[in-house]
């Protein structure tokens, strides 16, 4: 895992004022890394066009121009003067030194957003859009200084090939709003070890090796050893169907499905029309539909972990259940309906897709033991005040099914032993990484083609 800070400007200061680390330093080594990007994947003869604004972030694109003067054909767009001192020193260096300097925009193999950065903290307007627009549409290869200019502030901001976060990663880059345009994430180092510069913090990026698969490792076993789950089965059955499937092909050593109607099932699945005593785990809430339950308090106080999705989330009735150990998968609507449900806020999906890990925080702070998962282009998964996020996220999930899959591989991890925070974070990278190895056109994966690629997650 890696940590996630909402800013990073008292990191810097921390370097200042423990480590005596000036601010010229810092952006030295910041635009150091940029040049070495460039160095390593670019020619020579490749122009380099460097959009500056007035702040630190244009005084670092200033320093780039500097160190790649003489190497590459440079020119260097100065939206406004530089306000700080800083700047002014970082831009008389690079008049020194003969770097060019243009009025206008011009076309480049490569373009170098140097223009906000972090520093914006309102929506922009006439020249900045205009530039933004023109950075857009041109051709050439993008790279945005510390975050995308506009993002977060405008519609439209810069679309990055790469973006190079100076020091540490900033949570902005993993708003659902910002996967279209930040590109790849490098994190520039500052000259200071991550462990000196960065500080505490309660958000993390989830990486690959943080995936533990539920493998079998004692030789002598039974499906006894692997847990049962039990899905109950609402008004749309096959909702319920997928998640059964995709909790056996994840590890549960037996997997029913609760209905008092009689449903077609697979032969691997199993049908009950009660709870069955020796299960370990439930899942519900999937396909729930217009079927109330008769006995929900009595699944209330069930003494097993539970994975409750879609339907009962909107449902008044979830409040029973949130004082328990539980997870809930909601999508953004279903989350805006429990937010209000429980008295936390009103607010729509919009501003709850603006504002993602704020909500997702102080709704696991209202409710420290329930495991939240919030769906999206990047799931968000939120325990007690901390935030556990998996960037593995792509449009081939897009797909009605794809959440009861998810919830069967939840489902499945808890009646095996996890943790409700541990199963939560696991199914969610496999369900990704699994999706990953679909070889296939993108918009053509199924439910079912998933659950067969979650038997071969690499």
């Amino acid at each position: 895992m890696k940590k996630l800070f909402e800013e990073t400007n008292s990191l810097d200061f921390k370097c200042y004022n423990e480590f005596g680390l000036s601010e010229d330093l810092l952006m030295e080594h910041a635009a150091a890394c940029m040049a070495n990007f460039i160095r390593q994947n670019f020619s020579t003869k490749n122009t380099i066009f460097i959009v500056c604004g007035g702040g630190n972030n244009g005084a670092d694109g200033i320093v780039l121009a500097r160190m790649l003067h003489g190497e590459f054909a440079i020119k260097v767009f100065l939206l406004d003067d530089p306000k700080t001192k800083i700047g002014q020193l970082q831009l008389e260096r690079a008049k020194r030194i003969g770097v060019g300097f243009v009025c206008n925009f011009e076309t480049a193999d490569i373009f170098v957003d140097a223009i906000f950065g972090s520093g914006l903290s309102k929506p922009l307007d006439g020249k900045y859009l205009e530039v933004l627009n023109m950075l857009n549409y041109a051709d050439g290869f993008k790279i945005a200084c510390d975050i995308p200019s506009g993002l977060g502030f405008c519609e439209f901001p810069l679309k990055a090939d790469v973006t190079i976060c100076m020091g540490a990663l900033k949570t902005i880059l993993f708003e659902d709003f910002a996967k279209d345009f930040v590109g790849e994430i490098i994190v520039a180092n500052l000259g200071i070890a991550n462990d000196f510069y960065e500080s505490e913090s309660s958000s993390f990026l989830l990486e690959k090796h943080d995936l533990h698969l539920p493998f079998r490792t004692k030789l002598s076993s039974h499906k006894g050893n692997f847990g049962h789950l039990a899905v109950i089965c609402g008004e749309k059955k096959g909702a319920a169907i997928l998640s059964a499937k995709a909790g056996l092909s994840f590890g549960a050593g037996l997997v029913s499905v609760v209905s008092e109607e009689e449903i077609v099932l697979e032969p691997d699945l199993m049908q009950i029309k009660i709870i069955p005593a020796n299960c370990t785990a439930l899942a519900l809430g999937m396909g729930l539909g217009g079927v109330a339950s008769q006995n929900l308090q009595d699944i209330v106080n069930l003494k097993i972990p539970k994975i409750i999705d879609a339907d009962l989330i909107k449902n008044s009735e979830i409040l029973n259940f949130l004082a328990t150990d539980i997870v809930i998968t909601p999508h953004p609507k279903e989350f805006v309906a429990l937010l209000k449900i429980c008295n936390i806020a009103q607010i729509n999906v919009e501003e709850l897709q603006k504002n993602r890990f704020r909500y997702a925080k102080i709704f696991s702070r209202h409710f420290s033991n329930v495991t939240l998962l919030l769906k999206g282009a990047n799931m968000l998964i939120a325990k007690n005040g901390e935030i556990f996020l998996n960037a593995f996220g792509s449009p081939a999930l897009s797909k009605g099914g794809s959440g009861d899959v998810l919830s069967g591989m939840i489902g499945a991890l808890l009646a095996q032993g996890f943790s409700s925070l541990d199963a939560a974070k696991n199914a969610s990278l496999g369900f990704s990484l699994a999706s990953m190895n679909y070889d296939k056109n993108n918009y053509s994966m199924t439910p079912s083609d998933l659950i067969n690629l979650i038997k071969d997650i690499r």
